[in-house]
């Protein structure tokens, strides 16, 4: 709780800074900035309790071939390793060599059947080998979670260094470099076209149906401060889900979306690393982004706690799964009631 404290903190003051500079002239500053503060303190009678992360369903996958983008941390982590603990096949992929490798070994280690493949699934060449080592291996593709993606221009597997490397965060417009820019929409939006166009082409040519889930944002489905580049690719990916849906709804393939508000992995604690020194470096100067940094749950548990990887998890598994047979072209918002007020 400790890091969560010091952001809170350095957020609540840099509310209270912005509520006083702007009313200068207006004894009701303080009593604005005291009443922000004050409301953080409000917690709820009950905790949501998350989802037993070993909790799965025996079988639901057995004998299905699920590829997972982005297997090697957070989400994507947790997807394949339930979703091989229910049944499947897994062919996980990811652009962090040693860590994908290490979460499919363990799989199989513990007696599960999966396939790691390497490389950036914004390019063909990824695209079309996770397809061709599902089909060699399997004998087929029935489902995918396309959740690869990223929020800013630094390579995941890189130390932070903000001085050498905010060319790269995400920064308003008129600060935002090419860089930043071009590398977030090449894998947040291209990667998920470029996925999902190897993975219905197998699926069509099977004629067998299938189900695909691409893993989106609430900042698909809103706008969200400071990150231009991040919150277009995932209104992107949301439209190419609705797009996808109706085109391939009379193959049987269903797709939708998932979109989730502060999650625990280990790409949104970066951001919030990054978060912390773009305000030490810009003297506390962070816009508009802090009016609304909660959830409805989030904001009322006692902790504040991020959703967890598995609670996403859990949605996505049953998105793919027979139970949402009558499930396509949705955007669900798995944002813990972010976007309901």
């Amino acid at each position: 709780m400790n890091r969560r404290n010091m952001l809170k903190n350095t957020t609540l003051a840099t509310i209270g800074a912005s509520a006083g500079m702007a009313c200068a002239n207006d004894s009701r500053g303080s009593e604005t900035a005291s009443a922000l503060l004050a409301s953080e303190n409000i917690v709820g009678k009950k905790d949501v309790n998350p989802v037993n992360p070993a909790y799965f369903i025996p079988n639901r996958f057995k004998d299905k071939t699920i590829i997972i983008t982005g297997c090697a941390r957070g989400m994507g982590k947790a997807a394949v390793k339930r979703a091989a603990l229910e049944g499947a096949n897994i062919v996980g992929v990811d652009w962090l060599k040693e860590e994908g490798n290490a979460v499919i070994n363990e799989i199989v280690k513990d007696g599960g059947s999966a396939k790691f493949v390497y490389g950036d699934v914004s390019t063909n060449e990824t695209c079309k080998e996770m397809v061709k080592t599902a089909v060699d291996s399997y004998g087929k593709l029935d489902y995918a979670i396309n959740n690869a993606g990223v929020m800013d221009a630094i390579f995941p597997g890189d130390p932070i260094n903000y001085e050498k490397q905010k060319h790269l965060t995400f920064s308003r417009c008129h600060e935002a470099t090419d860089e930043y820019w071009d590398v977030v929409m090449r894998v947040n939006t291209t990667g998920v076209f470029k996925c999902m166009r190897e993975e219905l082409k197998q699926m069509v040519a099977q004629n067998q149906g299938g189900a695909i889930v691409n893993v989106a944002s609430v900042a698909g489905l809103r706008g969200f401060s400071g990150t231009p580049s991040y919150v277009a690719s995932k209104h992107a990916v949301n439209g190419l889900t609705k797009n996808a849906a109706i085109d391939y709804a009379e193959y049987g393939i269903r797709i939708n979306s998932v979109c989730m508000a502060n999650t625990a992995t280990p790409m949104v604690e970066r951001a919030y690393q990054l978060v912390m020194a773009k305000v030490k470096a810009s003297g506390g100067n962070a816009g508009m982004g802090n009016i609304k940094t909660k959830s409805l749950l989030q904001y009322t548990d006692s902790n504040h706690r991020d959703a967890t990887p598995e609670e996403q998890v859990a949605i996505m598994l049953f998105l793919l799964s027979e139970e949402a047979s009558n499930i396509t072209g949705a955007n669900y918002a798995t944002d813990g009631g972010f976007t309901a007020y």
